[in-house]
């Protein structure tokens, strides 16, 4: 289990990393969308077109603080070497379920690099999620005044 403790913290860095990229990318993408729409008037079932280019605009803002929420918490991951908790959890589940998603259609609509792109930001998340696992007592070195992972103290033995 030491190699697995050595190798998450840059695994969890790395994927950080991946992840404010890929939110950049993607706000970019959108613009460059909402651009395109706006400007050859497209509409779909009687949209306006300003309205579909917002829409554009706001869907890949909204992707990417997504991105960036999930990228901060594996950063915070990494720095403490604690496992995320609760919603924080939740979220990089999430994340990683739409990654598998997102790779499941990229392979159809838009080749194999995107899906090979897609798998590998979803074994970064699953791997980093299988190293930190549930943050069970005892994962993470602490001492008297920091428990790891938020564990009890022990009580004091006498002899």
């Amino acid at each position: 289990m030491d190699g697995v403790r050595v190798a998450r913290r840059p695994v969890a860095l790395a994927a950080a990393v991946v992840l404010v990229l890929e939110a950049f990318g993607i706000v970019l993408l959108n613009w460059i969308l909402s651009i395109v729409v706006d400007r050859q008037q497209m509409s779909l079932a009687g949209l306006q077109p300003r309205a579909m280019s917002i829409g554009s605009w706001v869907g890949g803002i909204v992707f990417g603080l997504y991105l960036l929420f999930c990228a901060a918490v594996l950063l915070r991951s990494a720095i403490r070497d604690r496992a995320p908790g609760g919603f924080t959890r939740i979220a990089l589940i999430s994340c990683a379920v739409v990654h598998g998603v997102l790779g499941a259609f990229a392979v159809g609509l838009v080749g194999w690099v995107a899906f090979l792109a897609m798998t590998v930001v979803l074994g970064l998340l699953v791997l980093t999620l299988v190293a930190y696992g549930e943050g069970l007592t005892g994962e993470a070195h602490g001492n008297a005044e920091n428990r790891p992972n938020g564990a009890p103290p022990v009580a004091p033995t006498s002899a």
